[in-house]
């Protein structure tokens, strides 16, 4: 049997509203890949709708966490960041990233910091340019609409889209530095909703659409993001990754909607798993 695949995850804990490490830990590992964590801060509930809740923030912990696994000789297969809440913690995860980097291992940033035309209240466009900088280090990132435009310096367009607009956003994207990209929230209809993906390497671009389900969901992106990169150390291609991810998600959102959960709380991926572990081939092992 090969040796177990390892992930480390740069993500803040929510306690409650399933998000960051808590969607990303347990969908990692279900995948049968190890999943260290080294958690940015640690909050009673995501800020996304709820209000009192409590903030600890970590920052200070990051390098000394990150120079004792150095000194440890851990390696990984996978650097995977998401949220990040400041300045310093960008610089922080950029010099975790050149600690820890190899010319076999994955980089994967999800840009964390906008949506629906708009950045997230905490952050500015000069916080933009820094996440750019970080996102030029990946192997593969996974913004959405919003968060390409501000990337990109760009004015956020509003869909339906078409194929040669998403196309050109993937190679502007990949421009930045990484080899990969892969888009999420792209629609062409409103019947469908799902990502777009580009491999720069091989100039391939491929599209993963679900029946679009109504509301927005909470933690959806951490969702998305776990399972494409559970996917691709599980030796799936990229385009085939996308739409297990989008796949995984939809069927998340659905269980969601279906029994009327407050959206707040975050989608019901737990019900999911047994069959990501199928898809992913993994119960014939």
């Amino acid at each position: 049997m090969s040796a177990q695949k390892r992930v480390a995850a740069i993500h803040d804990i929510s306690g409650f509203g399933k998000c960051s490490l808590t969607v990303a830990l347990p969908i990692i590992s279900v995948a049968g890949i190890e999943t260290s964590v080294i958690p940015t801060a640690v909050l009673s509930t995501h800020t996304g709708g709820f209000t009192g809740f409590t903030y600890r923030d970590l920052t200070e912990d990051l390098r000394p966490i990150a120079r004792h696994w150095k000194s440890l000789g851990l390696t990984f297969d996978a650097l995977y960041s998401g949220f990040l809440g400041s300045f310093e913690q960008l610089e922080i995860v950029s010099e975790i990233f050149d600690l820890f980097k190899t010319k076999e291992n994955l980089i994967l940033v999800d840009p964390v910091m906008a949506d629906n035309g708009e950045l997230y209240s905490l952050f500015n466009t000069d916080f933009a340019a820094g996440m750019a900088k970080l996102c030029s280090k990946a192997d593969i990132i996974v913004p959405n609409l919003t968060e390409a435009a501000f990337l990109l310096k760009r004015e956020y367009r509003e869909g339906p889209y078409d194929k040669a607009y998403i196309g050109e956003l993937l190679k502007a994207l990949a421009a930045l530095g990484p080899s990969r990209v892969v888009l999420t929230g792209v629609w062409f209809d409103k019947s469908e909703l799902g990502a777009a993906c580009y491999d720069d390497s091989t100039g391939e671009t491929g599209f993963a659409l679900s029946k679009t389900i109504e509301g927005y969901y909470h933690g959806t992106g951490d969702v998305f993001a776990s399972a494409l990169l559970s996917g691709l150390l599980n030796g799936f291609s990229l385009s085939d990754s996308t739409q297990l991810a989008v796949d995984f998600t939809a069927g998340s959102i659905r269980r969601t909607y279906e029994a009327g959960t407050d959206v707040r709380f975050g989608v019901n991926f737990e019900a999911g798993l047994p069959e990501l572990i199928r898809r992913l081939g993994l119960d014939q092992k």
